[in-house]
């Protein structure tokens, strides 16, 4: 299968902080609504180009590969400045696209909130958030979130799965336990979901650069349950709560419009998620678990209504699209009615 599909095209734009790798579509008009859509963790823009191709013809659509991902870039991340280094790299790439107008974000996963926090910084016409991160990062937080342990025990950069890494570094296009193939059947889409674009997808996942500055990054020990703290550096540590927080946006003196989009059967991002550590020591997977009073799994879709619901309080209009039988990935799992939702949202503002 060849990696760009046709109407698709690839380039470069070097900036002042990373070259981005961007893919467009042939034949959009330089004026026209500017739509950029930004990928989550182990992915690329790739995944987008399906999607792309349905999109309205009026508008320029742009999918951008982050740093360490696709082919932009590989530099290291700052985690200590949470996901800012990707929505600077974006901001920077944005600027040398020369779009009309502040674009439009879609965001999925990962991407959700270096959207969030390029609105923080930055005008944006709108906003979709595709199975966002919840605003107060990945784990390690109560329904406030407030942090369970000063030092966010049980995120970040050490709960990488080594398996899943060294994976990823031999470039494993199988079926095993923990290959990409694997780990994209059985948490990326609901159970039962296929297209034919697998191997894109898992050629997709295996562009993502490893090491301590990239995926999955560092941890240090902790006295905490499961014995490990996050670390300052690469893309898990982005997300661990210490170092995240995206709440600020109920603040925002102009409150573009908001799309939330996700899934009833997401294993990700989720109240219960499989890749919370909590979560999976009440499930008994990792031995040790402190019970639900010291270690509770993170809220992760409630946090996210709560925050919204005070947007939308503070005076931000907020539309909700919950899928039935949807997993991660809703604009590979139910692209028309993900595609109408976005068509609605963009149309209030044009």
């Amino acid at each position: 299968m060849p990696t760009l599909l046709p109407g698709i095209t690839s380039r470069q734009i070097p900036t002042a902080r990373v070259a981005t790798n961007v893919l467009e579509r042939e034949g959009d008009a330089a004026d026209g609504v500017p739509v950029v859509l930004v990928h989550g963790n182990v992915s690329s823009s790739l995944f987008f180009q399906p999607f792309m191709l349905t999109l309205p013809r009026s508008w320029r659509v742009v999918a951008v590969d982050l740093r360490g991902f696709g082919d932009s870039e590989t530099a290291p991340l700052d985690a200590t400045r949470g996901l800012r280094d990707f929505s600077d790299d974006l901001a920077a790439a944005v600027a040398e696209l020369g779009f009309t107008g502040a674009p439009h974000l879609y965001g999925w996963s990962m991407g959700g909130g270096i959207v969030l926090q390029y609105a923080l910084d930055h005008p944006v016409a709108s906003l979709a958030l595709q199975a966002p991160v919840s605003p107060y990062g990945f784990g390690g937080t109560g329904a406030d979130g407030a942090l369970l342990t000063p030092d966010a025990a049980g995120t970040g950069g050490g709960g990488g799965n080594p398996d899943f890494v060294a994976a990823l570094q031999a470039g494993d296009t199988g079926d095993g336990p923990a290959s990409p193939r694997t780990v994209y059947r059985t948490t990326y889409v609901h159970a039962g979901h296929a297209d034919a674009y697998e191997d894109l997808w898992v050629e997709s996942m295996l562009s993502t650069k490893t090491g301590v500055g990239n995926y999955p990054g560092d941890g240090r020990p902790s006295e905490n349950w499961p014995g490990f703290a996050p670390g300052d550096h690469g893309v898990l540590n982005t997300m661990s709560p210490d170092h995240l927080d995206l709440s600020g946006i109920v603040d925002l003196a102009v409150k573009p419009p908001v799309l939330w989009v996700h899934g009833d059967a997401d294993v990700i991002v989720s109240d219960a998620s499989l890749f919370d550590l909590n979560q999976l020591g009440a499930l008994g997977v990792i031995p040790g678990w402190p019970g639900a009073e010291v270690a509770p799994a993170q809220p992760m879709v409630s946090q996210t209504r709560a925050v919204l619901d005070a947007y939308r309080a503070a005076g931000g209009a907020v539309t909700e699209l919950l899928l039935e039988d949807c997993g991660h990935s809703p604009h590979l799992e139910y692209p028309e009615r993900v595609r109408a939702a976005l068509e609605e949202l963009v149309g209030r503002v044009e």
